[in-house]
């Protein structure tokens, strides 16, 4: 399951990334906004993203904001979700294989519809490489999730 989410400035890039991954029969589930409000919050949409991610580690989130960063900065403060700003494809896919995204934040005031497509197509066909270095590296930041002391 891919879940979408934007405020007002993703919602256009949303919607056109929302039909090309339907065509490419992927299971969607868009989140919000529904109609474009001028001014809307993005937390409240990164929450409810972020919340389904966590529940459902098979699943996937890509989020759309003006910067990327305050969808990311949200959504990373769920417990098990891994969210970046995509930059590019191959930051895009290094991420992915050696960090084991779950959600990406892209940047609509910063990109084109096809300069989005190329990170997201990557962002859902990369695998993670379990090296033993990456895996333990999700271990430590696991750990500190769960920890009561931070």
């Amino acid at each position: 399951m891919i879940y979408l989410g934007a405020d007002h400035r993703g919602f256009g890039l949303k919607g056109a990334i929302k039909e090309k991954l339907k065509l490419h029969n992927f299971d969607v589930v868009d989140i919000g906004a529904h109609n474009l409000e001028e001014g809307d919050d993005y937390p409240e949409i990164a929450f409810s993203v972020a919340q389904r991610v966590s529940k459902d580690e098979k699943s996937f989130g890509i989020l759309f904001c003006g910067s990327g960063a305050g969808m990311c900065i949200t959504a990373n403060k769920a417990p098990g979700v891994r969210a970046t700003v995509g930059v590019n494809p191959d930051m895009v896919r290094s991420a992915r294989s050696d960090d084991n995204i779950n959600i990406l934040c892209i940047a609509a005031d910063f990109c084109s519809e096809s300069e989005a497509w190329a990170m997201i197509e990557l962002f859902l066909d990369t695998a993670f490489d379990d090296k033993p270095q990456h895996a333990r590296r999700l271990d430590q930041i696991t750990h500190y999730e769960n920890s009561s002391s931070h």
